[in-house]
């Protein structure tokens, strides 16, 4: 059996790649079980997902990143801080979409802000694997 040139290849060298390829979702949000069980959903989906805290480590990793899609937390560790983040997102001239998830999310869908700072859709907490996903698909493939 003859071997091609080089050493056999490694199989993370495939994982690599494809998650290269992956579509990024940022996801930023303070309560960490909640965190994590939309991170599991969103990997399973196929996507790559990059995890913040804050809103200030959001826009950092925002910067690092430049994910496909942004789910956001409205309410974090101050009030407004979901929407200070989609504010200083949009004054630094980003266009991504931004999902807010939010337990307030039935009260927010019409709200003039939202639409005003380019918010692509609003979804009730806690939300239904399958809904978040059908919406990424939606956004992003």
């Amino acid at each position: 059996m003859a071997y091609r040139e080089g050493p056999p290849k490694d199989i993370t060298d495939d994982l690599e790649m494809t998650d290269k390829d992956l579509r990024t979702v940022l996801y930023v949000e303070d309560d960490p079980d909640y965190r994590e069980a939309v991170s599991a959903v969103v990997k399973a989906g196929g996507y790559r997902v990059v995890l913040a805290s804050s809103g200030e480590e959001g826009l950092r990793l925002y910067q690092q990143e430049d994910p496909d899609v942004i789910l956001l937390d409205l309410m974090m560790e101050e009030v407004d801080s979901g929407m200070n983040f989609v504010k200083e997102l949009r004054a630094s001239g980003a266009g991504k979409p931004v999902v807010l998830l939010t337990s307030m999310g039935n009260a927010l869908r019409d709200s003039k802000d939202l639409s005003e700072l380019g918010i692509s859709a609003v979804l009730q907490k806690p939300v239904r694997g399958e809904t978040l996903l059908a919406l990424l698909r939606s956004r992003i493939g």
